[in-house]
């Protein structure tokens, strides 16, 4: 009895020692292995305390208080998110570009693993301090601008004009008697001030100056020293010569003329008159005039005309522009230049319009584009003469044959050298020309005209003439 009892002590001694060591099996184990798991009064509640994931990673067997630190396996270190920058492009409604970058985000990651401290009192519960990630977050917005196209182009570039030719403006009127219509011709948009700058170019010392119609216009081929009869008779001849030539043609023929025309009648003197014309052989008269364009219908023009001159009009030129007109070989164009003219009867009826003056203002937009004032020398004629005031009639032939002679030329135009195309005044202009002339200019001292139209010196701004679509 005495050994079973001590047997029986024993065992129960060596029971309560291995009593300190308990299996702690998971879910799964525990229903692999059909083990219950067993529940202690010591330990912290699941509430208070739960197993992180080090804790988990220890071996199954649990410790008391004759175990205070267990070593755990490595942990893996999440990775930490380095600095990122993005970059976003936004446009805003002026259409100006912004070139954003969003957001700098700075990450620092400081991690604490959790430790198991102290025991709290008796009951063996375990105290956990744990300290879980901080994170500090600094968030920088910046910003770069890139340039404003829109506030740059605003300030380099002027609001474009828009020149409008000669129109007619009806506007209704009311009247005791009733309402009546009244029209009145409107002038194309600023051709005073290219009318004063072109007149300003004509004068001594500018870019138009001594153009040939200056010395050898056909106003200027009468001899001083004839009659006043025969200095009509000398303009009127000139003027039919002019036709399709040249002034330094024309006016080497009409030199023949006044030289070599053989006298009527023995004794008589040569040159240029009406007898001498009506005794002259046709075949001689087209041998001194062979220099002019279409000299042989000219050579009959001037036969039949002097013909005219002497059974009509004894012996003169007519004096109206209808008279003149009526003979052959003579327009418009002529009749009014001869009218005007200082040895002519120097009177102003119309204006002479010549192929200069018909190509230069409609090159200018001063007649609608694609009208009837705009196809022919005669219908430039009645626009003009519809609203350019009177006492410009005679000066603006000189005016623009000279300008049109020296500077606006139909071929290889001297753009370079002309007022208005270095102000941006010339719907024509050629830009590299102006550009090289604004150069030179600078390079000469002189005034940057180019400054004074658009304000860019790079670029031309051509005037655009628009048709009129309401005002009409």
């Amino acid at each position: 009895m005495a050994a079973e009892s001590q047997r029986r002590r024993s065992t129960r001694m060596a029971a309560g020692s291995l009593a300190r060591f308990r299996y702690r099996e998971n879910d799964d184990s525990d229903s692999d292995s059909g083990v219950k798991r067993e529940d202690r009064d010591d330990d912290v509640d699941d509430e208070d305390h739960k197993p992180s994931d080090d804790e988990s990673s220890l071996s199954g067997l649990s410790f008391n208080s004759d175990i205070e630190d267990a070593v755990s396996a490595p942990r893996k270190k999440k990775p930490i998110r380095s600095a990122r920058t993005r970059t976003t492009t936004t446009t805003t409604s002026n259409g100006a570009s912004k070139r954003k970058r969003a957001a700098t985000v700075t990450t620092t990651v400081v991690t604490t693993l959790p430790t198991h401290k102290k025991r709290n009192g008796a009951a063996g519960a375990i105290k956990v301090e744990e300290n879980y990630h901080e994170i500090k977050r600094e968030i920088k917005d910046e910003e770069q601008d890139e340039p404003d196209l829109t506030s740059i182009q605003q300030k380099t570039a002027s609001p474009r004009k828009v020149r409008k030719p000669a129109r007619t403006i009806t506007t209704k009127v009311h009247t005791a008697s009733g309402d009546k219509e009244e029209t009145h011709i409107e002038p194309p948009t600023d051709w005073e001030l290219l009318y004063d700058l072109v007149k300003e170019m004509r004068q001594p010392g500018g870019p138009a100056a001594n153009a040939a119609v200056d010395t050898m216009g056909c106003e200027r081929l009468a001899l001083e020293s004839a009659s006043p009869r025969d200095r009509r008779f000398h303009t009127l001849v000139a003027l039919m010569l002019s036709s399709q030539t040249k002034d330094t043609v024309n006016a080497v023929a009409m030199a023949r003329l006044q030289n070599e025309l053989p006298p009527h009648e023995p004794g008589a003197p040569p040159g240029l008159n009406l007898e001498n014309m009506l005794a002259v052989e046709p075949a001689l008269l087209n041998q001194l005039i062979w220099q002019v364009g279409f000299h042989n219908n000219k050579t009959k023009y001037l036969k039949q005309a002097a013909v005219i001159l002497r059974d009509q009009w004894g012996g003169d030129i007519p004096p109206t522009a209808e008279g003149l007109m009526a003979l052959p070989g003579v327009g418009p164009k002529m009749a009014y230049l001869c009218l005007a003219a200082e040895h002519g009867w120097n009177r102003v009826e119309g204006i002479g319009v010549d192929v200069h003056v018909h190509r230069i203002t409609n090159l200018w937009g001063w007649q609608k584009p694609g009208s009837a004032a705009a196809k022919t020398p005669e219908g430039t004629r009645l626009a003009l003469q519809s609203w350019l005031p009177r006492d410009k009639w005679k000066e603006i032939n000189w005016l623009l044959v000279g300008f049109g002679q020296a500077v606006c030329l139909p071929q290889g135009a001297k753009c370079g050298d002309c007022t208005l195309g270095l102000r941006g005044l010339c719907r024509a202009a050629n830009r590299k020309k102006v550009a090289e002339g604004r150069k030179k200019r600078r390079e000469l001292g002189l005034d940057d005209l180019g400054n004074e139209g658009d304000g860019d010196e790079d670029t031309v701004i051509k005037d655009e003439v628009k048709k009129e679509e309401e005002e009409d």
